[in-house]
């Protein structure tokens, strides 16, 4: 993808996730039940010592269920809008939230709690445009596992609804042409509290294996869940190689 491109789309989430931020978070006041699924089955079940890190981590509705279910070890919370992290609140000593920019160089730099046992990423790779930009987020979330960690994260998979399929919006909204953007590239629009657009890129299955693959993963999980079908996201489970060196 054109550098120029991808800056655009960037600072059109940027934009949309600032615009939007209070009617966003309104929508986001209890966890999707395939993130429920992962809390019980998997970040509830770490050790005391253990260090998680949430990417896109919204309004901080995660840390809040992790804090409500007895987690003992230490969250940092990483998102890239203000107006989304201003409705996060702690009164943990082992909670910190941060703004940072998974697009931005340096993001991962001087993070505490490094390496971490855990790291999510739920509902925010997807909203990173560019097959290079990602790779190289995964590569950095590798660099910040300890050894055999887990990467948890969840994909939109919105072309399983006919309803959000209408939502899908033409490029040329934003002076784009398709073929400036990649493989499984859209654009869709938002209607709470005024229209919006942002930018999305739906993964598949193959995508997801060859990331994994590339950057010294196993995967441990996979499955489907979220919307009224059960299939509107699809949450996979990564471990590190401990041999691996990315």
């Amino acid at each position: 993808m054109n550098t120029d491109v991808c800056n655009q789309l960037i600072e059109l989430n940027r934009q949309f996730y600032q615009t939007f931020a209070a009617d966003f978070s309104a929508t986001r006041q209890r966890l999707q039940p395939g993130v429920r699924q992962i809390l019980e089955q998997v970040l509830l079940t770490l050790p005391p010592s253990a260090g998680l890190l949430d990417l896109g981590c919204g309004n901080g509705e995660l840390q809040r269920a992790l804090q409500r279910g007895g987690f003992k070890g230490f969250y940092v919370g990483l998102d890239f809008s203000p107006g989304l992290l201003q409705f996060t609140s702690s009164q943990d000593s082992r909670a910190q939230f941060i703004q940072a920019d998974l697009s931005t160089p340096g993001w991962d730099e001087d993070l505490p709690g490094a390496p971490f046992q855990a790291i999510c990423a739920f509902a925010a790779l997807h909203h990173l445009p560019g097959q290079a930009l990602r790779q190289r987020t995964i590569q950095t979330v590798a660099r910040l596992l300890a050894p055999a960690g887990c990467f948890i994260h969840s994909q939109w998979q919105f072309l399983n609804s006919p309803r959000l399929r209408q939502r899908i919006q033409d490029w040329a909204e934003i002076g784009l042409t398709s073929d400036q953007l990649e493989a499984d590239d859209y654009l869709l629009d938002w209607r709470a509290g005024g229209r919006g657009l942002r930018y999305v890129h739906h993964f598949s299955p193959p995508e997801l294996e060859a990331l994994a693959l590339e950057n010294g993963f196993e995967i441990r999980q996979v499955f489907y869940a979220d919307g009224a079908q059960g299939n509107l996201a699809l949450y996979q489970v990564w471990q590190l190689k401990e041999s691996s060196i990315v």
